[in-house]
């Protein structure tokens, strides 16, 4: 497996915007692609307040690829992405990492 580390620095103000995204579009979105959350978390303490953190798991970078791009050309995906961001943008960046687990990690 692959598992993908996103962290999205959202607008002051607008991560209540981009939570409600995932919950009520992305992720019924993401089941019909058959891509995989491992988790998502916001910040309890810390400097990254307006940090949303999710992973993904994949079993290639060829099946990422594949279902990432899907996705991306869903109308579903795009009506709710242009919906959710008619008040303006919603993240300031976008950082993205692909890990693998070490032979004694708990997620293999």
């Amino acid at each position: 497996m692959i598992y993908e580390l996103r962290i999205y620095t959202t607008i002051p103000g607008r991560m209540p915007n981009l939570l409600a995204r995932f919950e009520n579009h992305t992720l019924k979105i993401w089941e019909k692609h058959g891509i995989k959350q491992v988790g998502f978390w916001t910040t309890l303490v810390g400097p990254d307040a307006n940090d949303l953190t999710y992973m993904l798991a994949w079993e290639s970078l060829a099946d990422r690829e594949k279902k990432w791009n899907a996705f991306f050309a869903d109308p579903e995906w795009q009506e709710a992405k242009a919906a959710s961001e008619k008040d303006g943008a919603i993240n300031a960046k976008v950082a993205c990492s692909f890990l693998t687990p070490t032979k004694f990690s708990a997620i293999q």
